[in-house]
């Protein structure tokens, strides 16, 4: 598979079938995604390969009321947990298959950043920051990447970050890192081989981002 068609049809994969994944080919996954660009060459990543079901299950607890929340909102029409979006909306309980079966899914992954090696440039202006996550999900996107390779799929999911204060314990969380997202890898049930995006005239513009569209 060339480059192109890998960013072309490497999508969102949230069902696998029960064929697991053996460490080598796990280990070759995390061995191509460790060259993602980071600031620096700091490499700040750490993962966490999450193997006890028991561990799994504790997390996909603390994530699901996320879930729920992330639903209700959703359904309002807003982004959820977009900044300046409120958030005082009851929950709806939901269904989740990734988190009511976390235990039988093939691979899953913590992964945390080291927040000392992380380039804050907008930390100061009157907005959540950003631009650090330049130094991590590319990483992230790695995975995905390193793992299409090998036939296999997956879904980065940042649920986990919500609730670092009784995740991060549970998975030791070092000292000065943060949990960034949790990756579900395995076999695809479907692999997809179409993705729908917007044109690039859409988001893409001359100049200035009023300018006159790009690409038409």
């Amino acid at each position: 598979m060339d480059l192109s068609q890998a960013l072309r049809t490497t999508g969102a994969i949230r069902s696998f079938t029960a064929e697991p994944v053996d460490d080598a080919t796990l280990a070759a996954v995390l061995e191509t995604a460790r060259f993602a660009p980071s600031g620096g060459n700091r490499q700040p990543w750490r993962v966490a390969v999450v193997r006890s079901p028991a561990l799994r299950r504790e997390l996909a607890d603390l994530m699901h009321p996320v879930w729920n929340q992330y639903v209700a909102i959703r359904d309002t029409g807003a982004t959820p947990f977009a900044h300046g979006v409120p958030i005082d909306v009851a929950p709806i309980e939901s269904p989740n298959p990734l988190l009511d079966h976390i235990e039988s899914v093939p691979v899953v992954l913590a992964i945390a950043a080291d927040l000392r090696h992380l380039a804050l440039m907008d930390a100061d202006l009157d907005r959540p920051s950003l631009t650090g996550g330049a130094s991590i999900f590319p990483f992230c996107w790695n995975l995905l990447l390193a793992a299409r390779e090998h036939n296999l799929g997956g879904v980065i999911t940042t649920f986990i970050g919500r609730v670092e204060p009784a995740a991060g314990p549970l998975l030791r969380l070092p000292q000065h890192h943060a949990l960034v997202a949790t990756i579900f890898l395995g076999h695809p049930v479907k692999q997809l081989t179409k993705l729908s995006r917007q044109p690039v005239s859409s988001f893409a513009t001359v100049d200035t981002f009023d300018g006159e569209a790009f690409g038409d």
